[in-house]
């Protein structure tokens, strides 16, 4: 857990307003940054952002804007600058001796998070890996200070640097983790195997959408459920009987814009009970301004895992925080999305689409969990008829 007995951290968030995008769009990313920061455990005191083509190479951001950061870092008694993407290892040491302060960027607090958030002696491993793999072409210039002393005559040759040591320590961690993970992906692989054909859902959406809240709800358990990234990071499964149809529900981890490459390589073993199950379930917060842009970011990484293909029922879940402004009869502006009541996103591309089904719930308020379990239902029940051809499912859906 996060500690909270000690005095936050106070941050700034920095992020570029890249051609063509608007600046609606990049406040959406500032304000998800704005929320792994404060996931992490610090206070995001001011955001700043500036329109370039491409990051400077230098400094990511202009001298100008690095003088104006350099000014509020002083002046405000501030401890670390987020960047709203990765930085490479010479924009980090030419920032922080701009600014004298900490620099992070998105993926380092990522990391950071996850390291926290690891619960179990498998998610530690996957976390431990990333790290270093992120760690590892950028000790230039840091002081990273890891066991120094191997044992052993002769295994320090002669005029080693301090960091060519560094190197070679976390090289050989990073292969003894490698060899403990593929340890325990034998493993989840034998007791995936053991469930035999038993149909496997697996709940997939982007993070801190309620997918653990609807997991306690579909198999009555007590999954760790809570409104921060990132609160699941293992893969719990549960057994759910609906009507006379058993299956295996699947809680897996959030995912989100920009996840690390190596987060994904290290979740590899999480991330095959989604490759290996029958049925997804993608949830979408629909209350959130930029569902769509969510939903987009889970289907590429479906379709990066080589799922996109799979059977998939969308549900559109917080139906009770959704929100939206009333156009005025006389307004002759073009009608938004943000004039859209959910009765008229109902009638748009997400109940028509005819590669998947759609159903909107409120897991916090129970509202239409009956119609999710009854098409829960029928969709596994497809399933079962193919696969057990002898199997007689009850007449109708029975609660």
């Amino acid at each position: 857990m996060i500690e909270t007995n000690k005095p936050r951290e106070r941050a700034i968030l920095i992020g570029i307003l890249y051609h063509g995008q608007d600046e609606s769009e990049v406040e959406d990313f500032m304000d998800e940054l704005s929320l792994l920061t404060e996931t992490a455990g610090a206070e995001p005191v001011k955001r700043f952002t500036q329109r370039l083509d491409v990051p400077n190479p230098r400094t990511f951001v202009g001298s100008g804007k690095i003088q104006e950061l350099t000014l509020f870092v002083s002046e405000n008694k501030i401890d670390i600058a987020i960047f709203d993407d990765e930085l490479t290892p010479s924009q980090v040491r030419n920032i922080e001796e701009a600014l004298g302060c900490r620099i992070l960027d998105r993926t380092n607090l990522i990391l950071d998070i996850f390291a926290h958030r690891a619960r179990t002696a498998h998610a530690h491993t996957q976390v431990e890996l990333a790290q270093y793999q992120y760690l590892l072409p950028r000790l230039t210039g840091m002081w990273t200070h890891l066991e120094r002393q191997r044992g052993g005559i002769g295994l320090r040759g002669p005029g080693e640097t301090e960091i060519e040591t560094d190197r070679r320590v976390i090289r050989d961690r990073i292969s003894l983790l490698k060899e403990q993970l593929k340890k325990i992906d034998t493993q989840m692989a034998t007791q995936r195997k053991n469930r035999g054909k038993t149909i496997r859902v697996s709940l997939v959406g982007y993070t801190n959408v309620g997918k653990s809240t609807i997991m306690n709800l579909l198999s009555k358990s007590d999954v760790f459920a809570e409104n921060k990234l990132f609160a699941t990071l293992d893969t719990t499964v549960r057994k759910v009987v609906i009507g006379n149809l058993p299956f295996l529900l699947s809680d897996t981890v959030g995912f989100i814009r920009k996840l690390p490459t190596d987060l994904i390589e290290s979740f590899k073993s999480t991330l095959d009970e989604v490759r290996e199950s029958d049925l997804l379930v993608h949830i979408v917060d629909i209350s959130h301004p930029a569902f769509e842009e969510q939903i987009r970011v889970v289907n590429n990484t479906l379709k990066d895992l080589g799922v996109s293909e799979k059977p998939l029922i969308i549900v559109f879940n917080k139906i009770d925080a959704f929100s939206y402004t009333v156009k005025e009869e006389d307004d002759l502006t073009p009608v938004l999305k943000d004039n859209y009541s959910l009765s008229d996103l109902k009638k748009t591309w997400m109940s028509s689409d005819k590669h998947h089904l759609t159903v909107f719930i409120s897991a916090k308020t129970k509202e239409n969990i009956e119609e999710l379990r009854k098409l829960l239902y029928e969709e596994v029940k497809k399933i079962h008829v193919k696969r057990y051809p002898f199997f007689t499912p009850l007449n109708g859906f029975t609660p």
